[in-house]
């Protein structure tokens, strides 16, 4: 794989880097995140480049709005609307997605300029002028003549325009627009519009559009500045549905011209709700710095020591993993969900953009730990959800379902929640949607009569992903099956429990791998382990973004079921040492399938569990070796450093779990398997008061394996830590060493 390769020097007039100091104590680290701004550790170009499609525009920690600018549309490499090669940017948009590998958002685009119109608005920029940092963003545009700065509170997007005061100032504001897969699609994904010229200095309206999902948007523009005229465009299409306007702009003696953008998923009203709330009386300097303590506040949650880019990477990735889920609900708590109906939540919000499919695996155990004040919302967001769409949800976008993906992974997060005693929401009614979940429907990934009947997904009735719907169904079973047995439901236990063991009917002993099997119990012949497949693609294919090898060790619930499956921990280690050593390429290719060390594909989610396999084959040092290629390949400080989709923050978990040691192998365990620490110390400030260290003695460049390891200065040999032990506070130390333990 060609990789892209950038002049990190322009990065240095963007970050600045502070360096904390070497060999603090737990007092000296608390005072370090009280004093330092930890917000110029945060690279926002990190990702922006090769395939992590994340963005550099302002957020707000679990925000509504994402503003920032469009360098790009109308294909993969446009999710987040922003690519960092490119060297033109078409305006600033109001939301967007992080990471992910579908297209959606970039609503209500605009694009200042000064001077006359012209047919092509979009502009060059400069590089050395295009700033980022959380919650704020700048950039010059050449050609438009105009400086751009965006900050943003959780349900306002502020923009201040700078224009040439020798000139006239005039603002693109295209209601059309929108992030969508090809370019036809942009005059046919508005279903409906409405524009409101309700003053000289207010619009509003709302835009009915569907791409990934259908839905509604409201909102209110709000200038400081009155409009003295305005140009409707002509269509460029006779199927657009919305507006293009050119607004002029009479700014007196000033340069400045300040904006608000509101949205809402209710109503204009909510949507002027929200700008009363958190835009009146505030300018945008005042905004910005609010927003920036905000994201202190969560970035200090973790303090840790190391080099520059260390801390440049692992901020960074905690900033990517608060970017969402995002609170869509209104200030007054009041939301759209599935049943496009207005709700009012119980607790003032709704959560949504959780991406299960990946963030089960790593971020939520994350949140669990760093965040607990929103698991309870994050939990009953969910159940809202589900009594409303009839299942938990599998990929929610703006409190819509997606059915993106497969398997209902809203289950190990729910259980998750529960077996780590959270008590905010009400168990039976959360395994009642579970139960359901994971019994009823006839959405896509349900099936269950069929499954039930013949124990996995035969790929004669089920034509694409059948192997992995059965293996990723497995994992929300035994997680209902943990929840019914805490509950006392014995018999809903035994169904889940067994259930979640038919893994094995999918395992072929003669290819040594999860295998597609038909109705009649026959294997699928001719049959290549190595040939990709994906269902939301032309390829099509029995797995989800991935092939025969990759998919096999998707048992997370049960990986010593699956050693004694293979034949022992010897015959496993061998099948497990030629998925990262083989040299035989993929059949196929997908664009998701990236970071490969043999077949193994750090790019993308059914492997991130993989290296971890070896500390139950009693082979730690592999585990440990395999680690630090991955941290140190795949995640690194400049715009192509993310190997693959960020994906809301999984990819970025699954470093800040390995950075500081351990990671949770089986989602639903409570336990966290070990591997090598890559910072030789972190400091978790728990929400209880409490503090967990973790310590790497000896850290270097050839000390990559784990001598031994002590919790709170005992000897430790179990080969993980509860999340019981890190709620509690202590200090976990492993001792490095250049040899293999």
């Amino acid at each position: 794989m060609t990789k892209i390769t950038f002049n990190i020097s322009k990065l240095t007039a963007i970050l600045f880097i502070f360096i904390l100091t070497a060999g603090c104590t737990s007092k000296d680290v608390q005072s370090v995140a009280e004093e330092e701004d930890m917000t110029e550790f945060v690279n926002p170009f990190i990702g922006t480049a090769f395939t992590g499609h994340t963005f550099p525009g302002a957020a707000y920690p679990l925000g509504f709005m994402q503003p920032g600018p469009e360098t790009g549309n109308f294909s993969w490499d446009y999710c987040s609307g922003y690519f960092y090669d490119d060297d033109r940017i078409n305006g600033f948009s109001q939301n967007r997605l992080n990471g992910t590998g579908i297209v959606d958002l970039g609503d209500l685009l605009m694009q200042p300029f000064s001077g006359d119109k012209r047919d092509d608005l979009s502009s060059s920029f400069d590089k050395s002028t295009e700033i980022a940092t959380p919650g704020y963003y700048a950039v010059e545009l050449t050609d438009n003549d105009v400086k751009v700065e965006i900050t943003t509170s959780p349900h306002v997007a502020f923009h201040r325009y700078t224009y040439n005061a020798d000139k006239t100032a005039n603002l693109l504001a295209d209601f059309q627009s929108g992030l969508v897969w090809n370019q036809d699609r942009i005059f046919t994904h508005v279903l409906d519009n409405e524009v409101n010229f309700e003053s000289e200095y207010v619009i509003s309206g709302y835009t009915r559009r569907t791409e990934w999902v259908e839905r509604t948007y409201y909102f209110v523009i709000e200038f400081d500045k009155p409009v003295v005229s305005k140009e409707l465009l002509e269509q460029r299409d006779p199927r657009e549905k919305a507006p293009r306007y050119i607004l002029n702009f009479n700014l007196g003696d000033d340069s400045v011209l300040n904006m608000k953008v509101a949205m809402s998923t209710t109503s204009i009203d909510g949507a002027k709700a929200n700008l009363t709330a958190e835009g009146e009386g505030h300018t945008f300097d005042e905004v910005y710095q609010e927003t920036k303590s905000e994201w202190n506040k969560y970035l200090s949650k973790v303090i840790i020591e190391g080099t520059d880019d260390d801390k440049t990477s692992f901020y960074t990735a905690l900033y990517h993993l608060y970017i969402q889920p995002n609170n869509i609900a209104d200030v007054d708590g009041r939301y759209v969900g599935p049943n496009r109906e207005i709700s009012q939540s119980p607790t003032g919000k709704y959560y949504s953009t959780l991406s299960q499919w990946d963030t089960f695996r790593a971020a939520f155990p994350m949140y669990t730990i760093l965040s607990p004040e929103i698991i309870n919302d994050l939990v009953n967001n969910m159940l809202e959800f589900s009594e409303q769409q009839g299942h938990l949800p599998i990929w929610a976008l703006m409190g819509q379902e997606t059915f993106t993906m497969v398997g209902n992974h809203s289950v190990p997060m729910v259980v998750d929640a529960y077996l780590k005693g959270f008590t905010g929401f009400d168990a039976e009614r959360a395994f009642n949607e579970i139960k359901k979940s994971l019994t009823e429907g006839k959405h896509k990934n349900a099936g269950w009569e069929e499954y039930d009947k013949y124990g996995y997904y035969p790929y004669d009735l089920f034509r694409v992903e059948s192997v992995s719907r059965t293996l990723e169904t497995g994992l929300d079973d035994y997680s209902a099956a943990l929840m019914a047995n805490k509950l006392g439901k014995v018999e809903d236990y035994e169904f889940f429990m067994k259930r979640s063991e038919n893994y094995k009917n999918h395992y072929d002993k003669s290819t040594q791998s999860m295998r597609p099997k038909n109705s009649k119990g026959e294997w699928l012949t001719p049959f290549d382990p190595y040939q990709l497949a994906h269902a939301d693609s032309n390829i099509g294919g029995h797995y989800t973004e991935g092939n025969a090898l990759q998919y096999t060790w998707h048992v997370m619930q049960d990986i010593p079921g699956l050693i004694d499956l293979m034949g022992g921990k010897e015959e496993a280690g061998m099948t497990l040492d030629y998925l990262f050593t083989t040299e035989q390429e993929s059949t196929g290719t997908l664009s998701d399938v990236t970071g490969l060390i043999g077949q193994y594909a750090h790019g993308n989610e059914p492997s991130h569990h993989i290296a971890y396999i070896y500390m139950y084959l009693d082979r730690p040092w592999d585990t440990q070796r395999l680690v630090r290629q991955i941290c140190r390949d795949y995640y690194q400080n400049k715009p192509d450093g993310l190997i693959g989709n960020d994906d809301c923050g999984q990819m970025s978990a699954w470093y800040m779990f390995s950075a500081m040691g351990f990671y949770p192998m089986n989602p639903v365990s409570g336990e966290f398997v070990f591997g090598a620490p890559q910072i030789p110390k972190s400091t978790i400030n728990l929400e209880n008061g409490k503090t967990f260290t973790t310590e790497a003695v000896n850290l270097s460049e050839e000390n990559m394996y784990v001598e031994r390891i002590e919790l709170n200065g005992s000897p430790y040999s179990v080969k993980f830590i509860t999340y019981e032990d890190i709620m509690n506070g202590g200090t976990l130390t492993f001792y490095m060493t250049n040899q293999p333990q």
